[in-house]
């Protein structure tokens, strides 16, 4: 045997030796170090929208389910889920029951000053971004100062295609909404906020200014007139800053609606003539 093939084995014996030495201790350290993995949690991951959206108030749903896994978190932590999923999680962590609240939300914008409804004063052309119009002198191009922006940072927000600027005021799909929070989030203003799926009547406002100041800025606001206050039978709706406020009262009768001058509470059925005008159009 020459030197040359000598030198060849014996290199190829080292490396090989070397090879298998980090190979067990790559193996022994792997049982030494290794994180258990709870089956659980995969199987929670997989039953999550996996939306990413971060309404659940963790990094995405791999977090959400890694603490659902560990207990941290509730089974109903996920508000795009709802009860459907939170049932399913709840069969995967063994709970007999699941502690939701069965009535659904949904976004609503707290405004209806469209461009039609509330007076424009000034015009804007910088980037077309609520957050980026609100740090301009007036903050806004509507005289009202507690309007939509109209420019859409809650659309850019919304991963499920459930709001849109519809003539200068942000409108959510209610079908499509999530209740995921995104929107709240993203309004400069804070004029988006939860209220239950199935109701009508809501004071679609949120301006504080007096009576005449809201006339001659728009057309639907609230002027604390206290119309709704006064006709209420349950005690659901007070003036509070010159603002109409619901309450936990309420039982979504409409006379509030109905009473309202100027409509800022939405909800109000046609007047019979109306209706009977739109039937024959129809």
């Amino acid at each position: 045997m020459s030197l040359m093939t000598t030198l060849i084995l014996v290199a190829a014996g080292l490396v090989g030796a070397t090879g298998l030495i980090l190979g067990l201790f790559l193996g022994v350290a792997s049982e030494k170090f290794k994180v258990e993995v709870d089956e659980r949690e995969s199987e929670v991951r997989a039953a999550l929208p996996g939306s990413n959206c971060g309404a659940c108030g963790f990094p995405g749903c791999d977090g959400c389910a890694k603490a659902i896994a560990k207990g941290t978190a509730p089974v109903n932590q996920c508000p795009v889920g709802g009860a459907p999923v939170a049932e399913k999680i709840a069969a995967i962590m063994g709970t007999d029951s699941v502690s939701t609240d069965n009535v659904k939300k949904v976004a609503h914008v707290h405004c209806q000053g469209d461009c039609d409804k509330a007076k424009q004063q000034a015009h804007y052309s910088g980037i077309a971004d609520c957050n980026d119009l609100v740090v301009v002198p007036g903050g806004t191009e509507k005289a009202c100062p507690y309007s939509c922006c109209g420019y859409g940072s809650c659309v850019k927000a919304c991963a499920f295609d459930a709001i849109h600027v519809i003539n200068g005021v942000a409108v959510v799909d209610k079908e499509k909404c999530t209740a995921c929070g995104a929107c709240v989030k993203a309004c400069p203003k804070s004029l988006i906020a939860f209220v239950p799926y199935k109701k009508k009547h809501i004071v679609s406002c949120k301006n504080h200014l007096k009576g005449k100041q809201v006339k001659d800025a728009c057309s639907i606001g609230c002027i604390a007139c206290g119309m709704c206050e006064k006709n209420c039978p349950f005690d659901a709706i007070h003036v509070i800053d010159d603002l109409a406020v619901m309450n936990e009262k309420c039982k979504d009768c409409g006379i509030c609606a109905q009473k309202c001058p100027t409509s800022a509470i939405t909800g109000k059925r046609p007047k019979k003539e109306e209706t009977k005008v739109a039937m024959e159009k129809a």
